[in-house]
């Protein structure tokens, strides 16, 4: 009591103001309660994130990264764990503060194991800011032109061109199994997705599409051999085409008798002939 005492500004004696005391005795009347700390090492705290990410829990996930101590060393040592940088790059996608995500991608360097789903939610969420921004949805040409204004940052991108969505090297592979086997089983679809880091369901749709644009090709090159063929030959029924579908020489230009030299003779000595007759 009596240090309680001491610590207090005495009215009396001392000139101070109502708030002044207030403000020096509340601390002492009014104990600010302790919050917990957490115990848990850099180490449990990426293994938490990455659990929580894995279920889907955003709001669980985001409460947690919320209740980790914000001292400088535990700061730095967390930022070390690409599963806790992914988190809160995660929880900023899911609540729009787009621009918390991009100073995440573009500050710290992923490993290729997270590439695609940072590069999944660096395109929509520029997607959806050109979106706000134009009042209206994106197209295909309007999404291309916001992948060329904003290419994936090099901390999770390999730097390898994609062409069709698919690396080269990923479809270099799908055309080398296309050409053994164009009608590939569930369990070389299996296989081929684990070679290529694609799922059974896109190899299944690539091989698809393949197909039948071999079909088309296929079936215009037959439409184009047609029609030289056909240009070849008279139409069917005309007096120049025989049964079997060939065309008969007899009319044509090189066997006509104003095309020969000898017919172009016999016709002007006929002609002079006739002029003496008369």
């Amino acid at each position: 009591m009596r240090l309680y005492q001491d610590n207090l500004p005495t009215p009396l004696t001392q000139p101070v103001s109502l708030s002044n005391y207030l403000t020096a005795a509340a601390p002492m009347m009014f104990p600010m309660p302790a919050f917990p700390t957490l115990s848990f090492s850099p180490g449990q705290i990426a293994s938490v994130c990455e659990t929580l990410e894995e279920s889907g829990d955003i709001e669980r996930l985001a409460r947690f990264l919320w209740s980790l101590p914000v001292a400088p060393g535990t700061c730095e040592a967390l930022s070390k764990h690409e599963s806790v940088l992914r988190a809160r790059a995660v929880v900023s996608f899911h609540q729009g503060n787009f621009r918390e995500l991009y100073h995440i991608l573009e500050n710290h360097r992923f490993t290729k194991e997270s590439h695609a789903k940072l590069q999944a939610m660096w395109l929509e969420a520029h997607y959806q800011e050109a979106e706000k921004l134009r009042g209206r949805p994106l197209g295909p040409v309007d999404k291309y032109r916001v992948r060329k204004k904003f290419p994936l940052p090099r901390t999770i991108w390999d730097g390898e061109q994609k062409t069709h969505c698919f690396k080269e090297r990923t479809r270099s592979l799908l055309r080398e199994w296309y050409l053994q086997d164009p009608y590939p089983n569930p369990t070389k679809k299996r296989e081929l997705a684990h070679a290529t880091g694609l799922t059974p369901t896109q190899v299944g749709n690539w091989f698809k599409n393949r197909r039948q644009r071999d079909r088309a090709a296929a079936a215009k090159n037959r439409l184009q051999q047609h029609g030289i063929a056909s240009s070849t030959r008279s139409p069917p029924g005309s007096p120049d085409s025989l049964a079997d579908g060939t065309t008969s020489l007899h009319n044509h230009p090189l066997n006509s008798p104003l095309s020969s030299p000898t017919s172009s003779i016999d016709l002007s000595v006929s002609t002079e002939h006739r002029g003496k007759l008369l």
